[in-house]
């Protein structure tokens, strides 16, 4: 999302308060890597004590998405413009226009959940590997690899973190407690659109019971 306005003026008697930002928002091309900000401001646009700040307000206003509200990762903020007053601007008015800049590109752009997923190897006897498999496809897993180690089989796979609840009870049912695995944080990934529905679901529900 190019070139997003975010302002923050007010007029109460007295000193007021300006700030005025223009950025760029897009996701991160590799997973895993947070928040980056870049400052592309030339000319003095905006002074150098208020970059800070809005660097700030970017990484606060990312705390608390348009998506149920939870928070935003992995993408690049490039400020490429604003302005400032000599006497209204500060730094928490600078802060507060970044906010509203982001807050504004996350509603123009796409957001998506995205869901931790587990690095899994399971090793088990080839009698079991079978029921071993059926269990981790229920879970969404993503087959990366097959092999054998002695005697025994093996299975790597991506699972979602969601999806291993009571996965050391399961395994050890369908392999007559045969089997071992070893677990793993790997990376982020897209939720599919019936999970991100029970999720936005859930949050709805609380919030009324709140209410």
């Amino acid at each position: 999302v190019v070139g997003i306005v975010g302002k923050h003026v007010s007029q109460s008697g007295g000193r007021g308060q300006y700030g005025h930002v223009v950025i760029s928002v897009e996701p991160n091309e590799e997973k895993g890597k947070g928040i980056i900000f870049i400052d592309m401001i030339k000319g003095g646009a905006i002074p150098r004590e208020y970059i800070k700040p809005i660097e700030k307000g970017i990484r606060e206003g990312a705390l608390n998405g348009i998506l149920a509200g939870y928070p935003v990762v992995d993408f690049t903020v490039t400020l490429v413009d604003g302005s400032y007053h000599e006497v209204d601007s500060s730094e928490l008015a600078f802060q507060l226009a970044a906010k509203n800049a982001l807050k504004e590109a996350l509603r123009k752009g796409k957001s998506v959940f995205l869901e931790p997923i587990m690095d899994i190897e399971v090793t088990s006897p080839e009698e079991f590997m079978s029921a071993v498999l059926g269990d981790l496809n229920q879970r969404r897993a993503q087959i990366v690899n097959l092999g054998t180690r002695g005697k025994l089989k093996t299975a790597r796979c991506d699972v979602p973190l969601a999806e291993m609840f009571n996965y050391v009870n399961a395994v050890r049912s369908l392999t007559q407690g045969r089997a071992s695995f070893s677990m793993e944080p790997s990376y982020y990934s897209e939720v599919p659109n019936f999970v991100a529905e029970k999720i936005i679901g859930s949050k709805q529900q609380v919030v009324g019971k709140k209410s």
